[in-house]
């Protein structure tokens, strides 16, 4: 029988343990398998004849739907007349007990008497309203704030699906009353936006072009329907090329997982070097 020296026997050990812990520093910590998911449980109810009826799932045991349904074992293996080692199948049926009929006896009453018709509301007619507002999003954001001033000189451009109706506009012109009307004060042009009156019904594609020195924080493409007396507001974000928030920093793996791993792979080449060395001096003593 070939016998091996306690240096070699030593030396396999590391080197096993060695190559153990390298490959530990490699798996990601935190990773669990799923935890298994129980059928549910269905709610039984009673049926036309009174009888709480119950269709047996996957992973059903008599404990299971015993413990469900409010009664003891021994009372559903009476009510089903099963034995002691009776075993439950998917689509089997048990009678879970006797309760009311799931349908009410109707009882019959006067009839009511008809309400007059309710006239019918006449549906709103003429053009819709488009307000269309470019502002300054200066924490880019995405949402206008009352301090974000209006950006003039961006491309307003709205089209139909049909293509009957295509106009175009600069953003802070075309301040109408009807876009732009402040409850407690009027008429307020510096809300700015830009105003299309008498728009026929239909669906629209609105987009907006920013000028060359501002860059988008918000799409620039919306698609829009409008109906007979719609007045409809849309907000379009930009950011001055100056005012663009620094990138965000790659995500990077938390200390703690970096310092675990360092070490397990410190002590994994630690062992793999102590379990050659012992290996070679292994050899030589065995010459």
């Amino acid at each position: 029988m070939k016998t091996f020296s306690p240096y070699k026997l030593l030396g396999m050990l590391c080197i096993g343990l060695g190559l153990l812990f390298g490959i530990s520093s490699q798996i990601p910590a935190g990773q669990a398998a799923p935890l298994p998911q129980l059928t549910p449980f269905p709610t039984p109810t009673p049926g036309p004849d009174g009888n709480i009826i119950y269709i047996v799932q996957d992973g059903d045991t008599l404990w299971r739907v015993a413990a469900i349904s409010g009664i003891t074992v021994d009372e559903l293996r009476a009510l089903n007349n099963l034995g002691p080692d009776a075993i439950l199948t998917k689509g089997q049926t048990l009678l879970l007990g006797v309760g009311g009929p799931s349908i009410p006896t109707p009882t019959t009453g006067p009839s009511p008497t008809p309400l007059p018709a309710t006239p019918t509301a006449t549906p709103p007619s003429g053009g819709a309203t488009l307000c269309i507002l470019l502002y300054n999003d200066e924490n880019g954001d995405a949402l206008r704030q009352d301090t974000e001033s209006v950006i003039p000189g961006g491309a307003i451009s709205i089209v139909n699906r049909e293509g009957s109706v295509s106009l175009e506009a600069e953003s802070g012109t075309q301040i109408e009353e009807d876009c732009n009307f402040n409850p407690y004060t009027g008429f307020d042009p510096a809300l700015g936006f830009t105003t299309f009156l008498d728009l026929p019904p239909g669906e629209y594609n609105v987009s907006v072009a920013v000028p060359e020195d501002f860059y988008p924080t918000t799409v620039m493409n919306y698609p829009v329907t409008l109906k007979p007396g719609d007045e409809t507001y849309l907000d379009f974000g930009a950011q001055r090329a100056s005012q663009a928030p620094p990138p965000e920093d790659t995500l990077q793996p938390t200390q703690g997982s970096q310092r675990g791993s360092a070490i397990l792979g410190i002590v994994g080449g630690i062992l793999l070097a102590v379990g050659l060395l012992l290996a070679v001096l292994a050899n030589r003593m065995g010459r």
